[in-house]
């Protein structure tokens, strides 16, 4: 470590000595609270009343595409532009901006797969109040209320949601500054132009003198406004000064959904599933940031930023997509927690076509929600579901499904920082096989660098790269390498000086190239909002540009919030320019670019041919479409683990499923328990991989003794075991867009028990897993979901009856994972070294019986890392059915084409009746009587040999 902080330079020793420093925790001084963050405090200090604005309504305007309408701001005369948009599949869109800004707000790019198609409204009443507008079926109304402005969706005689109800709708309109002398003087002169404008326009314009009122009084600061104590113009954190030159600039509006109780999402944080009412403390925070060692159960930002929030209730699944790239908190009131209040706080009587609808009469629990961002514009989708299904459906048509990995990015992955040389790396892997502990991907960080410079190898460590993949490829083993977004600023390194040459750079408000230290010392900072430099960036990953690189390794993406060492909290400072745009509009977009072009690159070396793998710590709505995401920089510590499992459900719930936490804790050093705790948790989640800092001990899983080592490879196993259903999962995910690790409650969304729950998760439908987390723990209580279901212990085959929480005793090898009653799962029991060495090996199918319904299931096969499953459709995909105690396999794409040498080997059924004779049935119209074994005990059926191939039809028949 000594010769590693010499080679980075005096400014970041004293870094490192502060941030490496002490008791390994986060200074949270380093980090604002929204009372330090000047738009916040302003936003935040607006009291729910009253609201400012109206509708004008003479201004409606309705085409087949959308409803345009103007919005004033009765205090300062402000103009807004209001669109409703009904899109398809039950979504309403929502923009909002200025009316005639005085220069264009952001408005984010590259995050929607497409322009959202939209379906006609149609104007069903209106009066001096407001507007009805039909959403189409199931009796779905949007009224439209001018004074004050509000906006509500109905169905029937139920308010769904409201926007404004609360009267928190803000908007700080872009302005001339006048608290200057040099803004004063300009201003001056501008005004006595205006006035001999008004003169000479109000003699032909009777509007001309009502224009001029509202155009000083836009201009005029605030009541009470002044630029140094509000942070309007400047603002000041610790020792860095953010020079704002577009002046105040931030977005409100408040959402009110009725009858909940509970909503989730709004990623990333290290907090409960269920999220928090913010009355009395901070809001959620969504700004990416380099947080060391983040703290648990609090709404301080970490890595990404998904401004998605679901709701649920027994009735109904909804969700809001806030489409905002700026910095952005999120409030959350409900009055659930005390007495329950009116719905709204006015009362306000709609006719429609003889109806009359009453908005704010009845007394039921509510969720307000409100979101205020530092700049853009408002751009929201209103999600309408209405099942859990229907949301994941509706957010994936706007952003994308999750990529479709690879099948070797869902096996094991090791790393840690840093494997030291490719002597360490061989040694790693010699000492896999020597334990007979399979893994797929080696990992090599920041150290196997030529100086921190990327896309370089340390030519002392790994003087021979490719030899040492070609040693991993022949063992039909992977490697990621890392790749960061800040770039060294040397003269003699290429990646820098075409950075450089070709003006790819961010900025500085100067114009100059924008610099700060990270890893290499000073650093640049590639403008990945550039489609030209995220061309070029892609182009470097070429096997002729990326020395010594190879088809077996693939890239991660770190510190790319981006980090920025001596940073305003350790990011970028937000009047950073990407071209004509600050950091501020855009801050939250800088991760998924770097991701994205990172991808297109592995994509482009191939010709187009093979699926990427990156790994990204930085995020946006959208991320998925480009690889995998993981919580960061943990700590070996038993909360820790605990908070993986909520931290990536919520995840998967807005759309980002391939989500893992560093198995073991990146900082400190877990005891033998929690390791192996660890990887009996990870290896039931959806990247799986261990990593540690650099100055932990070593960790391999053979470190620990014979007795955890057998645990460790159990574990493992296991994982892989089940790779087909992992496999399986992802495809799903990536063509529908539902999640792989799941809440119990969106299977079970009558069931109030399952709301708050996120110590247990199904993977699908069918696997429910309640890891081990207490340290010293002899046992856990599961809750098994659904009144007639049936669930069976994995491991032992016991059958359990759900709606029931089930005390489960545990030993240091349990692993409680249940199999739903009404499922067919496919497994491969023989475990290799490598999930590629199992790609033609047989099939075991388990299937658990229901007295409540037909079980079901499928078999997916392609070859595991091309898109000929999608260019070519060369994939099988299977309908596993067992009814009338026929198991039978049938073809579920018949347009598609695919050979498998993989057959089927075992057949287990679990809560089976002894049969006395089993026919195997093949379309060749053949029969073979099957060898079967029948435990009486545990009802458990199992067929051996039926030797059929896994991608014909076939037919096995119990007599």
């Amino acid at each position: 470590m000594a010769a590693f902080i010499v080679r980075m330079g005096p400014l970041l020793v004293l870094w490192l000595a502060v941030f490496l420093s002490g008791t390994w925790a986060v200074d949270r001084g380093n980090f604002k609270t929204c009372d330090q963050s000047a738009f916040c405090k302003r936003q935040r200090a607006l009291k729910p009343g009253q609201s400012p604005y109206r509708a004008l309504l003479e201004t409606l305007e309705l085409t087949n595409t959308k409803l345009t309408l103007q919005l004033i701001n009765d205090n300062n005369k402000v103009r807004l532009l209001l669109e409703l948009y009904r899109l398809q599949g039950n979504m309403t869109r929502v923009k909002i901006n200025e009316l005639k800004p005085l220069k264009p707000r952001f408005e984010v790019p590259d995050v929607l797969i497409n322009d959202p198609p939209t379906e006609p409204l149609s104007l069903l009443s209106q009066d001096e109040n407001g507007v009805v507008l039909s959403l189409g079926a199931d009796s779905q109304w949007l009224i439209v209320s001018a004074k004050p402005f509000r906006l509500d969706i109905m169905e029937g005689r139920e308010v769904l949601l409201s926007l404004n109800s609360r009267g928190l709708l803000a908007f700080e309109h872009l302005r001339i500054r006048k608290d200057t002398i040099s803004y004063k003087i300009k201003n001056k002169v501008y005004s006595a132009w205006e006035n001999i404008k008004w003169v000479f326009s109000s003699q032909v314009d009777p509007e001309g003198a009502e224009k001029k009122e509202e155009t000083d009084a836009a201009n005029e600061p605030a009541e009470g406004e002044t630029a140094k104590e509000d942070g309007m113009w400047e603002e000041t954190f610790k020792s860095h000064t953010d020079n704002k030159p577009n002046g105040p600039s931030s977005i409100s509006l408040d959402f009110s959904l009725p009858g909940v109780e509970h909503v989730y999402g709004i990623p990333e944080h290290a907090d409960s599933l269920k999220l928090k009412t913010t009355d009395g403390g901070d809001p959620y925070r969504l700004f990416n940031l380099d947080v060391f060692q983040y703290e648990l159960f609090n709404p301080m930002a970490l890595y990404g930023a998904i401004p998605v929030m679901l709701s649920h209730s027994a009735q109904r699944t909804m969700g809001i997509f806030w489409l905002n790239a700026a910095e952005t908190w999120v409030d959350i009131s409900s009055n659930t927690a005390g007495k329950v209040r009116h719905t709204h706080t006015h009362t306000h009587l709609v006719n429609m076509e003889g109806y009359n609808y009453v908005q704010g009469s009845s007394e039921t629990p509510q969720t307000d929600v409100r979101w205020i961002s530092e700049s853009g514009i408002i751009d929201v989708f209103i999600m309408l579901g209405p099942t859990p299904t229907d949301v994941f459906s509706q957010y994936a048509s706007l952003t994308g499904t999750q990529a479709f990995p690879p099948l070797s990015a869902l096996a094991y992955h090791q790393c840690r920082w840093n494997y030291n040389d490719q002597e360490d790396v061989a040694a790693v892997d010699q000492g896999f096989d020597e334990h007979d502990i399979p893994y797929d991907f080696i990992w090599l960080d920041i150290e196997h660098t030529d100086g921190k410079r990327y896309f370089t190898w340390d030519p002392h460590k790994f003087p021979q790269p490719k030899d040492m993949l070609q040693g991993l490829m022949d063992k039909r083993r992977k490697m990621v390498t890392i790749v960061d977004p800040h770039i060294k600023v040397d003269s003699s390194y290429k990646i820098h000086n075409e950075i450089r040459s070709k003006g790819f750079y961010v900025k500085n408000k100067d114009g100059g190239d924008y610099e700060g230290w990270c890893w290499p010392g000073n650093s640049g900072y590639p403008d990945f909002t550039n489609p030209e430099m995220r061309a070029w960036w892609a182009s470097m990953f070429a096997y002729d540009q990326y020395a010594g690189s190879m088809e077996n390794m693939y890239t991660w993406n770190d510190m790319n919030e981006p980090s920025v060492f001596n940073g305003p909290e350790v990011t970028m400072h937000k009047d950073a320019l990407h071209g004509n745009w600050e950091n501020r509009d855009l801050h939250n977009l800088y991760g998924l670019y770097v991701q994205m072009a990172t991808a297109e690159g592995l994509i482009e070396r191939s010709g187009g041919v093979e699926r990427p793998f990156v790994l990204t710590r930085a995020f946006f709505a959208g991320s998925q479409r480009y690889g995998a995401v993981w919580t960061g920089d943990n700590t070996a510590e038993w909360e820790h683990l605990k908070i993986s499992i909520p931290m990536c459900l919520s995840l998967g719930l807005v759309g980002v499923s391939f989500c893992g936490a560093d198995v073991g804790g990146f900082f400190k050093s877990p005891s033998t328990e929690l390791l192996v705790r660890w990887y009996q948790t990870g290896a039931y989640q959806p990247f799986f991989r261990a990593h540690a800092h650099l100055d932990t001990p070593r960790r391999e899983p053979w470190l620990f003794g014979p007795e955890n080592t057998a645990l460790i490879r159990e574990a493992v196993r296991q994982r892989y075991a089940l790779l087909p259903y992992w496999y399986q999962l992802f495809y799903h995910a990536h063509h529908s867009g539902q999640p792989v690790m799941r809440p119990l409650w969106v299977e079970y969304p009558q069931d109030t028990a399952t709301f708050s729950m996120d110590d247990q998760f199904l993977l699908g439908r069918d696997l429910l897993v309640h890891p081990v987390t207490e340290e010293g723990g002899r046992g856990v209580t599961a809750y098994l979901p659904g009144k007639g279901e049936v669930w069976f212990d994995v491991h032992t085959f016991q059958k359990h009856n759900g709606a029931q929480n089930l005390y489960i005793p545990v030993t240091i090898s349990s692993i409680p994972v249940f199999q739903r009653g009404g499922s067919i799962i496919p497994r491969k029991a023989r475990v290799r070294r490598s999930s590629s060495c199992m790609e033609h090996d047989p099939y075991t199918l388990f299937v658990a019986l229901s007295p409540k319904r037909f079980a079901q299931g499928e078999l997916y096969i392609d070859d595991g890392h091309t898109f000929n499953f999608d260019k070519q459709k060369q994939f099988i995909h299977r309908r596993l059915s067992f009814a009338n105690k026929a198991l039978s396999s049938r073809n579920l794409a018949p347009g598609s084409q695919f050979i498998t040498p993989s057959w089927i080997e075992k057949i287990v059924i679990l809560g089976a009746s002894k049969p006395s004779k089993a026919t195997l049935k093949t379309p060749d119209g053949k029969e073979n009587l099957l060898e079967f074994e029948f435990d009486a005990s545990m009802s458990v059926l199992t067929l051996r040999k039926p030797g059929v191939n896994a991608g014909v039809d076939w037919t096995v028949v119990l007599q």
